[in-house]
């Protein structure tokens, strides 16, 4: 089992940028798992933003975000970033990185369904 960790979240004014950060806690084990950023605002359910296969060449977006967002991955530390920029109000959400095991390198998920493992999440908060 990997455990991950996120950082970076904090307050912003609407156009700023962030930069998140994931570890994981194996990593000798973290270049086999397909990875994944997922946003949950209040009151609605968890919804896909980002994600980057086992090698990180292939990666995927969410229609709100794509253009803004920009995800990418380290596996020499271990580590997936999501860099956001451009940020709304809409954006405001605590943003959860995930891992998922079984896919082949070239592969990324959307669905929440399909990860294993799940970090506690950071809070982004963008002002008006």
């Amino acid at each position: 089992q990997v455990q991950l960790v996120e950082s970076g979240g904090g307050l912003v004014q609407a156009g700023g940028s962030l930069r998140l950060s994931c570890a994981a806690s194996l990593p000798s084990s973290f270049r086999f798992y397909a990875m994944g950023w997922f946003r949950q605002a209040p009151g609605k359910e968890r919804e896909f933003v980002a994600a980057v296969s086992r090698s990180g060449t292939s990666t995927g977006y969410a229609d709100s975000v794509r253009g803004r967002f920009a995800v990418s991955r380290d596996n020499g530390k271990a580590s997936v970033y999501l860099q956001i920029n451009s940020l709304k109000p809409e954006d405001t959400a605590v943003y959860y990185c995930a891992a998922a095991w079984g896919y082949s390198d070239r592969q990324y998920r959307t669905n929440r369904d399909e990860y294993n493992y799940w970090g506690q999440g950071t809070q982004v908060t963008v002002s008006s």
